[in-house]
């Protein structure tokens, strides 16, 4: 089963699992994916399935769509793809487990206002506003869980003083000892469907957070809820059952 997750600005807005041969995605509110924001044309895209694969397709919007930073009109989507409609990241998931370390087993109206047309200098003004996207993955687990994939960015964004180099190590389970250095936007930690949470590279430090499921993230033994949450040298991590400590 396939889903994406809708996200603005780091911040998760809603999943949808792709259960329907075309899943039309736009700014009008009979669209599946409703995305209510004038940079998103009212009818902007589809995500057409042929079989086992899943296609993202523009279907005339105004100001275009792009996966992974790059402009298409039809793509063939991987797991970890993020597509960009404005402000909107929206992040495709197969559901999968890992085998064994590192191989992954792939288990519509009128009267709606006009779309801000977004001249190139004013698209990356918006780009350089948001958050990095997500678009990489590079996974450590143990068999049947997902410990930690890498993402990237893929937009242009301002020039920050970057936080001294960190990674987390595994404390438990068959990955125990194994090393993930935190040199990417942004990190997936967790299993999809069970929970998930992302570390974030800022200017400042970096922050946990709560990203899906019902229960948070563990730090030092304390639940840090839904917010953000600064990460300090040897904080111990625990989502999803697996420890990981975070070095800086």
């Amino acid at each position: 089963m396939a889903k994406i997750l809708l996200f603005l600005e780091n911040t998760l807005l809603a999943e949808y699992p792709l259960e329907k041969m075309t899943t039309h995605i736009g700014r009008r509110p009979n669209n599946d994916i409703h995305i209510d924001n004038l940079a998103v044309s009212g009818e902007h895209a589809a995500i057409v399935k042929m079989g086992q694969d899943y296609y993202i397709e523009d279907v005339g919007s105004t100001n275009g769509t792009t996966v992974n930073g790059d402009e298409i009109q039809k793509h063939l989507l991987q797991h970890g793809d993020v597509i960009e409609l404005g402000k909107h990241q929206l992040k495709f998931i197969v559901e999968a487990v890992l085998s064994h370390l590192g191989t992954e087993q792939k288990a519509e109206d009128a009267g709606f206002e006009k779309t801000v047309i977004l001249k190139p200098q004013v698209q990356k003004a918006a780009a350089s506003e948001q958050t990095p996207t997500l678009a990489e993955e590079a996974a450590v687990a143990e068999p049947q869980q997902v410990v930690a994939s890498q993402v990237e960015t893929q937009i242009e964004a301002p020039v920050v003083k970057e936080p001294a180099l960190a990674k987390i190590q595994v404390l438990n389970g068959a990955s125990v000892g194994r090393e993930l250095p935190l040199n990417k936007a942004m990190t997936t930690l967790g299993k999809t469907g069970l929970q998930v949470a992302v570390i974030t590279k800022r200017a400042n430090g970096f922050y946990v957070t709560h990203v899906e499921g019902k229960v948070f993230p563990v730090v030092n033994n304390q639940s840090v809820g839904a917010q953000a949450h600064l990460l300090h040298n040897h904080d111990v991590i625990e989502i999803a059952g697996v420890k990981m400590e975070f070095l800086s």
